[in-house]
Parts: structure tokens; sequence; C-alpha cells
């Protein structure tokens, strides 16, 4: 299902050319992304701009994760929120052929820097709380005894140092479980760079479940990364943010998933000691 059809990026321009973040598209004659599958990736290695464009994206659109941005250097003008509203888009068709008249309200924008980190933060509460108690429950404590310890002010207060004591945590398995936790049919997702942290049989793992949202679920994804794991097995249309204007790339062709080819091509000789 297409929900979210194009978008088109603010085509005014500034005087002065740092300006965040029309300097992002300033060099690009090119600024309407067309949304005709339902998976789209915006490629691009670092500082291409393709997290600016998911945030602008989900501003314009108000998508429950949207992210407020800056530009408050250059004076009192508020140019995020300028170019924000100078952007324009357009929304699919029902399966009837009707015109959209608004995205569906599940629609969310997920960053992997802070949501994700969020998501494994909560599910760990439990885990903690379960594991602190069963070592007193381990050393003889009755069942009312648990109860009341669990409920304690003494407890809460030892959960909150040891949620504060441990470091950020990767686990893979944890981005997987969100998809499925998090993610409700029929609904539009912005995802910035999903695959983070995740080992490369994760990546693919993660890009066969969109997949199959994408054809079963009645979701539409616009994700951006440059894991060439990722990129070559998403049934996904590729934007290469890397060019000069806004091109339609296979996976093959991009800079990153060539240097990862010719990397283990120069090195080939090595696996067959």
């Amino acid at each position: 299902m297409i929900y979210l059809s194009s978008f088109r990026f603010s085509e005014e321009t500034v005087s002065n050319p740092n300006i965040y973040p029309y300097n992002v598209f300033a060099g690009k004659t090119e600024k309407v992304l067309v949304f005709n599958s339902p998976v789209t990736v915006l490629y691009g290695n670092n500082a291409s701009g393709k997290s600016t464009m998911l945030n602008i994206m989900a501003n314009r659109l108000e998508l429950d994760g949207q992210e407020y941005a800056t530009s408050n250097q250059y004076g009192r003008v508020l140019y995020f929120s300028q170019f924000v509203g100078e952007c324009g888009y357009t929304l699919g068709e029902t399966d009837d052929g009707r015109a959209l008249k608004k995205l569906p309200q599940k629609s969310r924008y997920i960053k992997s820097e802070d949501i994700l980190y969020e998501i494994k933060k909560i599910q760990q509460e439990q885990v903690l709380a379960d594991g602190y108690v069963y070592e007193h429950v381990r050393r003889g404590m009755s069942r009312e005894q648990r109860e009341a310890f669990r409920n304690s002010r003494e407890t809460a207060q030892q959960l909150e140092n040891l949620k504060f004591a441990q470091e950020k945590y990767s686990n893979g398995e944890t981005t997987l479980q969100m998809l499925d936790d998090y993610i409700e049919p029929d609904a539009l997702y912005l995802l910035d760079e999903p695959e983070v942290s995740l080992s490369p049989a994760n990546q693919t793992a993660l890009a066969e479940k969109l997949n199959q949202m994408a054809r079963f679920l009645g979701c539409q994804f616009i994700i951006s990364t440059h894991s060439p794991f990722m990129l070559g097995t998403l049934h996904a249309k590729i934007y290469n943010l890397d060019a000069e204007d806004l091109v339609e790339a296979e996976w093959t062709e991009l800079e990153n998933v060539r240097y990862f080819f010719e990397f283990f091509e120069r090195h080939k000789g090595e696996f067959y000691k």
C-alpha cells in the first residue's frame, strides 16, 4: 500500500548558503521524491542528508517521533520550521482508486539513536525487577514478603540505581522484537538506520521482516541506510543521495556496496587457505 505518494522539498533559497537545512539541498536541482514502491530506501554516506530528509518529512507530515531542529545562529528566523512549511507532499490512493485524505494515525518516525534505545530500556526494566526480587526470594523470602518487597521504596530506588549503572547496550534481538511489538499493519513508517548495532545476519533478517510487513501487512516504509546487507535484501526503490540529484540506483552500483565487494575480492584468496 502506498500512503505517501511523493514529497517535495523546499525550492526556496536564502541569502546565507550555510543555513540549515537549506544548505543540505542547495546543490540539487531535483527536489522531489516519488514513492511508487511499498519500500523506499534513502541511501547515502555520512553527511549525505538522509536523516535530515526523514526528519523534515516527519515534521511536515506531523508524525509521532518527529524531532525539531534549530538553526538560530543566524538570527531570529526559525529556518527549520520555515523550510518544513515550504515543503509539500501528495498522498496515495485507496484500493478503489480514491485519493487518501490523511495518513493512518498510527504512522510514525522511528530513529535508531533514541527511540530504539528507549524501547530497549523499557523492555529491560522488567528483567531487572524480576532478577533483583529473585535474589531475595532465593534467600527464603515468603510470597507475602516478596510482594511487599517488590513494591517497596527501597526496591524502587535499587532498581533506579541498577538502570543508571548499566551502559547503553546493543541487542539485535531487541530491534527485531521491536518491529513485532511497535509496527502495526496499514501504516507509514519512516525508519532512520534501523540496522544500527545489528550483526550482518540480523541486518539481513531485519530487511526480510520489513519485506514481509510491506507485502502482507500493508505497511509502507521509507528507510535511510547505507548497509549493503539491507540494500541487497530489501525489495526497494533506492535513491542515491550521494549523486548530484535525487536519482534512482541499483544497489550494486552504490559506493558503499562496491567498497565491500572490492574489499573481499582483494582478500578472497585468504578464504581458501
